[in-house]
């Protein structure tokens, strides 16, 4: 099983009932950690089951061993706190509510492996499918703080702080390639916010510039993996935000579009492509042989079932720009991006999302 892949999904899956509750008896000190270690170790057996029982070509633990999407970096490493940015979580009514952001208050240091040893245990317990490892981009710990994503004197400079991130992430892909780690992906939220006109105007603001960040984030993102053995393969996952059905920008990817496809080293691209706000498919026309565009056309934000027909529709619209072979399908955002409870959609609606996206790959790759 080698990548790039027909089918992908993002990587979260909705954290099961029981491992909510061991997670918040865990927090009140109600039961020990190697009881809710356990917890977590079967909640992940058996959403691996799930995964290779529809015929995933890729798994991953569901995430379930992190608080969200970004916490496993965050919580890894000693330095970083909080503080909120300017975008905001809102719907299609009203505004939910403010993005907390990462910021260095001191000089960033791993103090623990932030997913080699998560991997160690899903490649333990996979039969059938690849393995997949997921972490937060390097620039998500930058875009929605800009020069407040560190304090001084930890940082004097971006540059510096750049470096270190840069140290953190090298580290801990040297420690996934000696577990055997052969395919990793990095969820990046900061690149398609860079799309939207009004993320724009705040960057401005600021006293940054977009274009410039862009190509320096696709600079810091490659030498992120430049130490990666050849044979692991990277894929970047795109997407606006999604918490609970909420987003934080809207726009296409033509602000970034050639940046991205062709100096970003990344094999595989998972674009969020299920509403307008992700604009059109005339960016991938910057697409280049060689690299494949997971169609993120099947929404998590929704318990709806998309139409086979509807989606096998978009697909061909789509190769009208890039080739259908350089072309998978897959949904757009992880199924729990958010943690906790109050999911938009149940595991019945995942089961039944996955199996569309592998019917509909069946249908048009055979």
């Amino acid at each position: 099983m080698t990548p790039p892949f027909r089918v992908e999904h993002v990587g979260s899956f909705v954290r099961p009932e029981p491992l909510l509750q061991a997670a918040r008896a865990f927090k009140a000190g109600q039961i020990s950690q190697t009881d809710f270690v356990k917890i977590q170790d079967q909640s992940i057996r058996d959403i691996v089951s799930f995964q290779e029982s529809i015929g995933l070509p890729s798994i991953t633990d569901g995430e379930f061993r992190r608080r969200s999407w970004s916490a496993g970096f965050i919580d890894a490493v000693d330095g970083f706190g909080l503080r909120d940015g300017t975008l905001t979580f809102r719907n299609g009514s009203r505004v939910i509510g403010v993005a907390a952001s990462p910021y260095a208050k001191s000089r960033l240091q791993r103090k623990r492996r932030i997913v080699a040893d998560d991997f160690r245990f899903l490649k333990s317990i996979a039969k059938k499918s690849l393995p997949k490892v997921t972490i937060a981009a390097p620039d998500v710990m930058h875009y929605f703080l800009g020069p407040k994503a560190f304090d001084a004197p930890a940082y004097a400079d971006r540059e510096s702080y750049f470096e270190d991130l840069v140290g953190i992430y090298r580290q801990e892909i040297a420690d996934l390639a000696a577990e055997g780690c052969t395919y990793l992906q990095l969820d990046d939220t900061a690149l398609p916010c860079n799309c939207d006109s009004h993320a724009r105007d705040d960057v401005k603001a600021r006293g940054e510039d977009a274009v410039e960040l862009t190509e320096r984030y696709v600079r810091l993102f490659n030498d992120c993996v430049s130490k990666r053995p050849q044979n692991m393969a990277v894929t970047i996952h795109l997407c606006r935000g999604n918490l609970k059905g909420a987003w934080m920008a809207e726009g296409g990817y033509e602000p970034i579009a050639d940046a991205l496809f062709n100096r970003l080293d990344a094999g595989t691209y998972c674009l969020e492509y299920d509403s307008d706000r992700a604009g059109d498919f005339a960016p991938l026309r910057f697409v280049p042989k060689g690299k494949r565009v997971i169609l993120g056309l099947i929404s998590t934000k929704t318990p709806v079932l998309e139409e086979k027909k509807d989606l096998i529709g978009r697909i061909k619209e789509a190769s009208r720009y890039v080739p259908l072979d350089q072309l998978g399908i897959g949904p757009q955002c992880g199924f729990s991006s958010g943690g906790g409870g109050g999911q938009t959609v149940t595991p019945e609606d995942t089961r039944r999302k996955l199996e569309l996206a592998m019917e509909v790959a069946h249908d048009v790759w055979k």
